[in-house]
């Protein structure tokens, strides 16, 4: 007996050291996570900043024309061909993410479903490269046939481009935020008498709202910076778009295509578009979460 009692005095001794450990585990990755963020953001910001003051904020910011070699440093080209890109992204991939997702969830049936859900998993693997590569042998011959004169690169490919790759990320956080609600409220609903479809997207939908938002938060994260695919596909052209059938080049492109061989206030600028890079992230992550607050 006094052995017995000895053993049970010991076991919840060693399972709160264990839970101890983990703790200890826990806070140092998040510790290490949030010194990675606070580390990128000090080495921007101390390097962005100045470069800014010195160019300019305005001749920086609305500047109209980037030539490096003359000392030109107007990023306002990369900044709206960032957005309508973004936004034609969004246009096209979230809706269709989000029926996707529904479907998955609640309309397909389990044999389709096991094939499916594979597939859309291993889009979400495939490289960026893969994805330019095929958009510029597939999608961009297939706008210069269907617009007549465009060369193909342009802000309509690169939107599609980038459709297609979000659609992985939004599809399965929304299909996950659409399993989380509780069936009572689907079957709620068809007790009111209402059909299916008016169930799942009168009733289970509007409840997952909160899940289905942070996918397409997360969805136009990667399509802001995403930058090899875009720069295969988009034209890679510095200049104000007139039409979504210009090309252009976006503010992730931009970085990749000079860091290679700038030096001096050359690179200093394209820090700084790195930084505002990272503050446009900000901006649109803060007004989902204010969205999201609201609508809650």
């Amino acid at each position: 007996m006094t052995v017995k009692r000895h053993a049970e005095r010991v076991r919840p001794n060693a399972r709160q050291v264990r839970e101890t450990l983990m703790r200890i585990v826990f806070l140092v990755t998040a510790c290490i996570s949030i010194l990675a963020v606070i580390l990128i953001c000090i080495f921007m910001f101390a390097n962005g900043i100045p470069t800014i003051a010195e160019i300019g904020p305005a001749n920086f910011l609305l500047g109209t024309k980037w030539k490096p070699l003359n000392g030109i440093f107007g990023i306002l080209p990369m900044i709206v061909g960032s957005l309508y890109v973004t936004a034609g992204a969004i246009l096209i991939g979230v809706p269709v993410g989000i029926l996707c997702a529904v479907y998955l969830a609640r309309f397909c049936s389990k044999r389709l479903y096991r094939v499916l859900k594979p597939l859309i998993d291993l889009l979400a693997g495939i490289p960026s490269i893969v994805y330019g590569f095929f958009g510029l042998v597939v999608i961009v011959p297939l706008i210069q046939q269907l617009t007549g004169g465009s060369n193909g690169k342009n802000i309509l490919t690169a939107s599609l481009m980038l459709g297609i790759m979000i659609l992985p990320t939004i599809i399965s956080v929304s299909e996950s935020a659409i399993r989380a609600v509780p069936e009572s409220y689907y079957e709620g609903a068809l007790a009111l008498g209402a059909t299916h479809e008016r169930s799942v997207f009168f009733a289970v939908l509007p409840a997952a709202k909160s899940g289905i938002l942070a996918g397409v938060i997360l969805g136009v994260g990667r399509a802001i910076g995403e930058a090899t695919a875009v720069k295969m596909v988009a034209g890679n052209q510095p200049i104000l778009p007139t039409s979504i059938l210009s090309g252009v080049r976006t503010l992730t492109s931009n970085i990749v295509v000079e860091m290679g061989y700038a030096e001096g206030l050359h690179r200093e600028a394209l820090i700084a578009t790195a930084v505002v890079l990272f503050v446009f992230i900000l901006l649109i992550n803060l007004s989902f979460s204010a969205l999201k607050k609201k609508e809650g």
